[in-house]
């Protein structure tokens, strides 16, 4: 089978080439894999980012992947062959509260990725992909679109008529926006681009804030929502928190998914004591989240936005598309 297999750090060392199909053990699935997505977190993987927490050789990347069940493994009865699935991002976090254990395989990092024709799944480790979503959509909301459900809904229990702050196009974000509009609260979104915020309006932000023209952006952020926001998917990391902190209001929440800004940057811990606030670190979820999600997207008619999509052979490409941060919403593997 044809697999992208990173060799050492660099996406000049990830290669597409033949190897050995995996054969599924036992309450094992194997799955024909049709479709990946992009995450900054590949990009960060493929790079050797997160040191003695991944494979540093040898790895097939990518945590996002949806295909069809070949070949059942001794034991498999709720799934059968032709039966289309998602592999789900945290192998054995099956529900409830995250532990080392629940979050010690993780797909693409600690344990192979979906960049493969072929993979070999627990049958506890995928969810039956509902027949609404393409292969390339229902890859994409493994990473992308859990992290966003477990900031709006799970952790920020956004409730009708409350404001969220997305920052820029990426998935999260875009997947942040579509639920937070879905549980009927209101949406405040950040970006650089005139013609990315006309999108973001189609998809439903109540507000687009440009902060390239306006840098202060949190306290713009306060004031167009009558006294701060109750919920920021951040995604920046250190390097927006402050404006991310000004932004809210007495009581409201930071969601802490990304570092696209920064890991370390001087913040001033006052604006948290003053507002009360709580800064929420989100690492994607749970296989119970992600049955709750598909419930969601598919009562709300919520399709994942796919900007761009290349082949497998053309991994490296889209490695370096995705550093350049050229997309809208997620960038889709299809093989």
């Amino acid at each position: 089978m044809k697999a992208a297999v990173l060799q050492q750090p660099g996406i000049e060392n990830l290669t597409v080439k033949d190897i050995d199909e995996p054969s599924p053990g036992p309450g094992e699935v194997k799955v024909r894999l049709r479709a990946s997505s992009l995450n900054y977190r590949d990009l960060v993987t493929v790079q050797g980012g997160y040191g003695s927490k991944q494979k540093q050789s040898g790895l097939i990347p990518m945590s996002d992947g949806a295909g069809e069940v070949v070949e059942v493994g001794a034991g498999v009865s709720q799934y059968q062959a032709g039966d289309r699935v998602t592999p789900i991002f945290f192998t054995n976090w099956q529900g409830g509260a995250p532990t080392a254990q629940a979050q010690a395989l993780a797909l693409g990092g600690s344990a192979q990725g979906c960049a493969a024709e072929f993979g070999c799944f627990p049958a506890t480790g995928v969810v039956p992909t509902p027949d609404f979503l393409t292969d390339a959509e229902a890859a994409s909301t493994v990473c992308a679109g859990l992290t966003a459900w477990q900031a709006v809904v799970e952790q920020g229990r956004i409730r009708p008529g409350d404001w969220v702050l997305t920052q820029g196009t990426g998935g999260v974000s875009i997947f942040a926006l579509q639920f937070a509009k879905a549980m009927g609260a209101r949406v405040i979104a950040t970006t650089s681009s005139d013609a990315k915020a006309a999108r973001l309006k189609e998809l439903g932000a109540d507000h687009v804030i440009n902060y390239r023209d306006i840098t202060d952006w949190g306290k713009a952020a306060k004031s167009l929502s009558g006294g701060g926001v109750d919920l920021v998917v951040e995604v920046g990391g250190a390097g927006t928190l402050t404006q991310s902190l000004k932004s809210i209001r007495i009581g409201g929440t930071v969601a802490m998914i990304g570092i696209l800004a920064g890991q370390t940057s001087e913040v001033n811990m006052g604006f948290v004591l003053m507002t009360n606030s709580r800064i929420q670190g989100i690492t994607v979820g749970s296989r119970e989240m992600h049955l709750a999600m598909y419930k969601a997207m598919e009562a709300h008619k919520i399709k994942p936005v796919i900007s761009d999509t290349f082949a497998l052979s053309e991994i490296r490409d889209a490695l370096e598309f995705q550093k350049a941060g050229k997309h809208f919403g997620k960038i889709a593997l299809e093989f």
